[in-house]
């Protein structure tokens, strides 16, 4: 027979792109997720651990706004490997700083801010990639499969970080980063054809190209609303990331292997999802999909992080949170695709990463000194009897404990909030 089970005619290059991009990912998140631990343990502050993803983050959302003239205009394939020899750099960077025994904080902001300012191009450039390599047809399919490498990364990183960092020391997940790299921009160089997609005529200047894209936003309400729905969530969700290392780190049921658990089950739960995307067909309403995924896993997961005293009871937690997020993440990425002209999706996709993620080091921010300097001191305050220490416990790792229960109910209470947005439910009115 000519066709098979997933009907993968005509992405012969996205393919090779996504393998290969994805392998690089998986690096990147081993070495991400073993300086966290060398940090925290280095430091034993949640904000100085969350400063490494606010260092990452800020360059990123001050400038993507700006990005998108240059995403449209520029070669893609060009792009797309300088900014994967840009990273691989700064990675060597590293490497150096921590063989030569001269590796600080302060060096690793530094390198997350250079990576964040090449991120700045990178990811629009490689979301309009994407879409050049993408038939119409096979778009559920491929967001599909991305959410599937986003999954086995999740999955595989903490698994494959802890093992090689606790065996061969950090200096060998730096260099299988270094490794993946290379695949990924030898793959780029020698084998994927991106073709060009149509341009405006007329080259925009930056600020001219800002206005651009959030002008286009602002004709198209409901995406916009999506957007702003989506930065909320990022906000909730940076506030979480914060505080779940120093948790897990600090509670007594936790510790480096309950951490890298729990990230492999976050994992497996995205890989169980991506499965279903994949497989299944477009729904009838994407919006509702994307609703109803995320009141689920703010409903679920972050008030099991917060009763929970056991590595099982967080892992439940994270299976419930994250199994729908690849449905959830699929149906927003196809809706948008949809939605926005390929010729201006660098423009849009640059004003989006603006105004979507920059509540994320915000939230990092937030949820870093909320931790230190407010809950852990206020349940350090706390006698023995009272209700809060009954339900939440003693000791160092319960005040992050007790911020899991506040963003349970503020994750759930912007889900009803937005789904009764009228604007994101006519997006399906003029969807394919």
């Amino acid at each position: 027979m000519k066709t098979n089970l997933f009907h993968l005619k005509g992405l012969k290059y996205f393919l090779i792109l996504w393998s290969t991009q994805g392998l690089s990912a998986l690096g990147s998140a081993m070495t991400g997720f073993a300086l966290v631990i060398w940090s925290y343990q280095q430091q034993g502050s949640a904000l100085t651990t969350a400063g490494l993803a606010i260092a990452s983050y800020a360059p990123y959302v001050l400038l993507s706004i700006f990005a998108g003239s240059l995403v449209d205009r520029w070669d893609k394939k060009k792009t797309m490997v300088l900014c994967d020899l840009f990273a691989a750099l700064t990675t060597v960077a590293v490497l150096v700083l921590l063989k030569t025994d001269r590796l600080e904080i302060w060096h690793l902001y530094t390198v997350n801010a250079l990576n964040g300012l090449m991120n700045t191009i990178q990811q629009p450039v490689g979301e309009v990639a994407v879409t050049l390599l993408t038939p119409p047809e096979q778009v559920q399919r491929v967001m599909g499969l991305r959410s599937l490498s986003n999954s086995l990364t999740t999955m595989l990183s903490p698994v494959l970080a802890t093992a090689v960092l606790t065996l061969l020391g950090l200096e060998a997940v730096i260099a299988f980063d270094l490794l993946t790299c290379a695949a990924a921009v030898g793959s780029l160089l020698l084998v994927i054809h991106i073709p060009e997609g149509e341009s405006a005529e007329e080259k925009t200047g930056l600020l001219r190209s800002a206005r651009e894209g959030v002008a286009w936003l602002g004709r198209n309400r409901g995406v916009l609303d999506m957007i702003l729905f989506l930065a909320a969530i990022n906000l909730i969700a940076s506030v979480y990331n914060a505080a779940l290392a120093p948790m897990v780190l600090s509670r007594p049921g936790g510790g480096e292997t309950a951490l890298g658990v729990l990230q492999t089950c976050t994992g497996l739960a995205n890989l169980a999802g991506s499965v279903l995307v994949t497989l299944l067909p477009a729904p009838k309403s994407r919006v509702r999909v994307i609703c109803d995924s995320l009141l689920f896993s703010m409903s679920t997961e972050n008030l099991l992080l917060a009763l929970g005293r056991r590595t099982g009871v967080w892992c439940f937690g994270a299976i419930l949170g994250w199994i729908f997020i690849p449905i959830m993440n699929a149906n927003l990425s196809a809706l948008l695709r949809l939605h926005i002209p390929v010729e201006l999706q660098g423009r849009v996709y640059a004003a989006r990463n603006t105004l979507q993620f920059f509540t994320i080091p915000v939230g990092y921010l937030l949820g870093g000194w909320l931790v230190d300097s407010v809950c852990e001191p206020y349940m350090a305050g706390l006698s023995g009897d009272t209700f809060l220490v009954r339900l939440l416990g003693a000791g160092k790792g319960s005040g992050a404990a007790l911020l899991f229960l506040f963003i349970a109910a503020a994750g759930v209470l912007v889900c009803l909030v937005f789904r009764r947005d009228r604007r994101l439910w006519a997006l399906e009115e003029t969807t394919e």
